[in-house]
């Protein structure tokens, strides 16, 4: 068998008993991560829907399930704030919060989330276009940058998104990339860390999966994108912060 497929799969090893000769950052006594990222200075802030506000979609859990599938056509229509704040809560939204560590609606290694959600809107109501940040410890979402005057509609915008996730937007209201921030899980995992990372984003796509069939939207997980263009889209350094996954949203036809 070829040896580069053989030293592939050790990512995939549990290698708990190297932690045993390891001294993590957190046994070392150094601080914890933050949270969640700071906002830069001079962007404006968004609230969304409280959770209490959102009605119930009358989609049980079982039909959710068997009906989920990625799906990769999807019509004109936008959806509107209260949807995208129910998707955005069903994939890190905050159920409780203390100070080293937070719960979230989705599981995470040691409660370290370590990941951050921007969301590209071009069809949202009541949302100007734009590449925005998901804060939820404070539920807005921080529009990061905004189309500029010579590109107002943001189609520009778009299309350099779509070009870095290789083509596969497909028309959506929103498209979702889920970055990495690696140190949150390795402060206290160390060289563990990565298998868990990629665990933990497993488990918030498919929340998003359930999530859309709830509110007759579609969606597909998108696990092959230009990592350089998407990193430049995104404005993230690409060593502390990265993309990871991506996923476009939109009503179905």
């Amino acid at each position: 068998m070829d040896e580069t497929l053989i030293k592939g799969r050790s990512f995939l090893f549990s290698n708990w008993e190297k932690l045993d000769r390891i001294v993590s950052d957190q046994k070392k006594g150094l601080p914890v991560p933050s949270q969640e990222l700071p906002v830069p200075e001079g962007v404006s802030l968004y609230d969304l829907v409280p959770l209490s506000e959102i009605p119930d979609t009358g989609v049980s859990v079982l039909s959710a399930i068997k009906n989920r599938k990625s799906r990769r056509s999807y019509s004109q229509e936008g959806i509107d704030l209260q949807e995208l704040s129910l998707l955005l809560y069903a994939t890190q939204g905050l159920r409780d919060k203390h100070e080293k560590y937070s719960l979230r609606t989705v599981p995470s290694a040691g409660a370290r989330h370590p990941f951050e959600t921007y969301f590209f809107s071009f069809r949202v109501k009541d949302l100007p276009t734009g590449l925005y940040r998901y804060l939820p410890l404070s539920h807005k979402a921080a529009l990061i940058r905004k189309p500029n005057q010579e590109d107002p509609s943001g189609e520009k915008m778009r299309e350099s998104l779509e070009e870095a996730l290789l083509n596969q937007g497909w028309n959506s209201a929103v498209t979702f990339v889920w970055t990495a921030v690696p140190y949150r899980t390795e402060w206290r995992y160390s060289v563990a860390a990565a298998k868990l990372i990629a665990l933990d984003a497993g488990h918030l796509c498919q929340n998003l999966y359930l999530a859309c069939e709830a509110i007759k939207c579609g969606t597909c997980a998108i696990g092959a994108y230009d990592q350089k263009k998407l990193t430049l889209f995104l404005g993230t350094d690409g060593i502390d912060e990265f993309p990871i996954y991506a996923a476009p949203v939109g009503k179905l036809k």
